[in-house]
């Protein structure tokens, strides 16, 4: 009975211990999701998904003046707005097919002008997710000029984990991991998905990324407020940061597809300011196609159709 009752203990023990390993991978699983009750989902229609699954991307070129350095320089600037499908864990577009891929909406935009000898290029990538109202899973930014180049990433897990690297002394390698606040970053996609979505009033948000390193701000939220102003067809977004001098306002078509049309970029904080010098950029020309098929000399001329 004393050998029963001793191997009764023990596969006691063990039972508990394999129960309690069971839990733990549980938990493991569940770390870095968000509970599905937490969860507002879109519902596309069809009108959105036959202009946006239709293996096309949006491309719009504009005439881009670029304040830098206390002078306007002359430049231009593209927005590619095209869907794919992500990886959730990687945070990388998916080369095949998968009930677990994530399917997103991605803003490549793209800044290139001179300042004085040397130029500058700039590059913003944004990938939001279409399925659910949430933060964008990922975001990058890169500046490279003559001086140096600057790198900037966010990736969305149980919160917002940030990694910049630059060549500025102070700012030279940052990890960071801040509480989850609306982006400026994603204002742009919430526009194209739907402009009801975008946030109204007072509230937090961070900066957009090439803004933060180029005016070598710290990395965290501000206050900002933020107003739509419906002109016939034209819709004008505003958004204020009190506590900085920057201004964003973004003029976009009211109806289906909410195409951006131009936008202006201010250095002050106040709405009634209208001295001094503004970054624009406004519509040169657009068009719908797969450039990345679109890879051979001859295809160079299409660059013209976009005045690049």
């Amino acid at each position: 009975m004393k050998r029963i009752s001793k191997a009764l203990n023990l596969l006691f023990q063990f039972s508990f211990v394999i129960s309690l390993f069971i839990s733990c991978n549980k938990n493991e699983a569940h770390k870095g999701k968000t509970i599905a009750e937490d969860i507002t989902y879109r519902n596309l229609s069809p009108e959105f998904k036959e202009y946006w699954f239709s293996g096309k991307a949006e491309i719009t070129s504009y005439e881009l003046s670029q304040l830098r350095y206390g002078e306007l320089r002359e430049g231009t600037a593209v927005s590619i707005f095209v869907t794919e499908d992500f990886l959730p864990n990687e945070h990388v577009k998916a080369n095949d097919y998968s009930e677990n891929n994530i399917p997103v909406i991605k803003l490549n935009s793209t800044k290139k002008f001179i300042t004085g000898i040397y130029p500058y290029s700039i590059m913003n990538s944004t990938f939001s997710p279409l399925s659910t109202k949430e933060h964008p899973i990922k975001i990058s930014t890169s500046s490279q000029e003559w001086c140096g180049q600057v790198y900037m990433q966010l990736n969305n897990t149980d919160k917002f984990e940030i990694l910049s690297h630059s060549y500025f002394e102070g700012e030279a390698d940052q990890n960071l991991n801040l509480d989850k606040e609306i982006l400026e970053n994603e204002l742009w996609n919430l526009i194209r998905i739907n402009p009801e979505e975008l946030p109204i009033g007072d509230f937090m948000m961070i900066p957009s990324f090439e803004y933060l390193r180029l005016d070598h701000k710290a990395i965290k939220p501000y206050k900002a407020t933020a107003n739509i102003i419906k002109k016939g067809s034209e819709s004008i977004y505003t958004i204020i940061y009190p506590n900085l001098p920057r201004q964003l306002v973004i003029y976009f078509n009211s109806s289906f597809p909410f195409e951006i049309e131009k936008w202006e970029e201010s250095a002050f904080a106040n709405p009634m300011d209208s001295i001094g010098l503004k970054t624009t950029a406004t519509k040169i020309n657009r068009m719908r196609t797969n450039y990345w098929a679109q890879n051979s000399n001859k295809d160079r001329t299409l660059r013209d159709s976009l005045g690049l």
